[in-house]
């Protein structure tokens, strides 16, 4: 593993692995938006990534365990990424990180939708999520990056941050 080790702090260790400001970003990225790509995330990202900054977190993120990279047998040029158990057992945390965020920053509706749902459907919708990525990133994937194999959480998680995005630009009309 490519981290520093400075203690045994579980804390510690994490911050070591997730606290520079693009990894969470990235796995936030590929878990919720479905972003496989490096094309997707590098021009899909709100944040606005630069490529050298992604390919760097990429190699990083693939080297820790918590992505994993394969060819997208639909394009020579193109591979796929996709979470691995470490990551998707972030769920629990992105819930937490997204409530504490919506209590205690000034947050939009729209980026905060789905962190509410999160947060609203507790250990039992995080399950069923943890359940779905499975699917969707280890068992299948290549449907889960082409979209022969979905996820019903995320489908339910998009509607919702669709029709938000969709409710505020209609009002802003």
């Amino acid at each position: 593993m490519d981290i520093e080790l400075r203690s045994g702090c579980p804390i510690n260790l994490t911050m070591e692995v997730l606290g520079d400001r693009w990894s969470l970003i990235i796995i936030r990225d590929i878990m919720f938006g479905n972003r496989r790509h490096f094309r997707d995330l590098l021009t899909h990202s709100e944040e606005g990534i630069a490529s050298n900054i992604l390919a760097a977190r990429l190699k990083r993120l693939l080297s820790l365990g918590f992505i994993s990279k394969r060819d997208d047998p639909s394009h020579s040029q193109k591979a796929i990424y996709s979470l691995a158990e470490p990551a998707i057992q972030l769920v629990p945390v992105f819930a937490m990180i997204g409530a504490w965020g919506r209590r205690h920053m000034p947050v939009s509706e729209e980026l905060s939708i789905r962190a509410q749902l999160l947060e609203e459907g507790g250990p039992p919708l995080w399950d069923a999520f943890m359940e779905d990525l499975r699917h969707i990133h280890i068992a299948d994937p290549i449907g889960g990056a082409n979209g022969t194999c979905t996820s019903p959480v995320l489908a339910k998680l998009t509607a919702a941050f669709l029709d938000v995005r969709a409710r505020s630009l209609s009002q802003a009309s």
